[in-house]
């Protein structure tokens, strides 16, 4: 593999890590917290749907934008109502929104524009393009230094550099606030959480609505950028995917990151074998498209046995109980 090769394919996992890590980041607020979340999936295509719904009713990006906000918000306060104060089985919860997702945005799409579940296509003032950064074209040419700025550092949408500001934020937060103390007390001592006077309900909502506005984001990207439109099932399984980077990395936010990573880069390498040969052998394209599928259970399987996430996660927290 040359190097111009790494450089395109570098630029493609990053552009594909993008939904990964705002749905993982989303993932750990509400696994910090002491929910299991497996509606991430869900979430995520809801938002996608209301991005392009949104879209194309007001003719912006922002609009869409901020309807996936909205939409992955609402659906994450549903769970969350579900979860926290109806102590609800948060994996069957977590399952129930996936596929409440799946068949709402298809069937609002059926009824809504007669396109097989599919948004309308969208125009380039209402979909996010790519940022070139000054001087990108003028050392595109330049050996080593201009491919890596012009197709990696420049080039992309405001989505790439927002996850990985996300990715320090996160950080930031968990570790260096009082309330990311206070969510990680909840996840793992609720009762302490409440002797010291904190709610670990009001707690738990507010990781949620954090959770649902990054899972909205994360949504928004498939429709507002990657595809320019809404599809059924556009997400792909990606939610399943950023929960799996979620526990591989331990709940952890840079190894979460470097998950995330990991498997977008298996994804984009995939993309780049596509017509791969094996002596006088054609590599079936189902088996290159099931790499990064098949790179996540094998990494899960080793490491599942050892991850450590919060102590309380998945089970619910009743007042003066414990």
């Amino acid at each position: 593999m040359d190097y111009l090769t790494i450089v395109f394919v570098t630029a493609s996992a990053l552009r594909l890590a993008v939904p990964l890590i705002f749905a993982a980041m989303g993932g750990l607020y509400a696994e910090k917290s002491g929910v299991i979340d497996i509606g991430l999936e869900g979430k995520m295509l809801f938002g996608a749907f209301a991005a392009g719904a949104c879209a194309t009713a007001f003719g912006s990006s922002a609009a869409g934008l901020a309807g996936a906000i909205a939409a992955g918000i609402l659906l994450a306060l549903a769970q969350a109502f579900a979860s926290i104060h109806l102590r609800g089985n948060q994996l069957v919860i977590g399952i129930a929104i996936n596929i409440i997702a799946s068949g709402l945005t298809a069937f609002l799409g059926i009824a809504w524009y007669q396109r097989g579940g599919q948004t309308p296509q969208l125009d380039t003032h209402e979909r996010f393009l790519p940022i070139i950064l000054p001087g990108a074209d003028a050392i595109s040419n330049v050996p080593i230094i201009g491919p890596l700025y012009a197709q990696i550092i420049s080039g992309q949408t405001v989505f790439v550099y927002g996850a990985f500001l996300l990715a320090i934020i996160t950080w930031l937060v968990i570790y260096r606030t009082r309330f990311g103390l206070r969510l990680q007390a909840c996840g793992d001592k609720p009762e302490a959480v409440e002797t010291a006077g904190v709610s670990v309900f009001v707690t738990r909502y507010i990781a949620f609505t954090i959770n649902g506005a990054l899972c909205g984001i994360g949504g928004a990207y498939f429709a507002l950028v990657q595809g320019g439109a809404f599809y059924k099932d556009m997400t792909a399984g990606q939610g399943y995917m950023a929960l799996a980077a979620v526990i591989f990395g331990n709940w952890r936010p840079g190894r979460v990151l470097a998950a995330c990573l990991l498997f977008a880069f298996a994804d984009a390498a995939q993309g780049r074998m596509q017509g791969a040969m094996i002596g006088d052998f054609a590599i079936p394209t189902q088996l290159i498209q099931a790499l990064p599928y098949v790179l996540t259970l094998l990494l899960l399987a080793g490491i599942v046995g050892r991850a450590e996430g919060p102590l309380e996660a998945g089970r619910p927290y009743i007042k003066g109980e414990r």
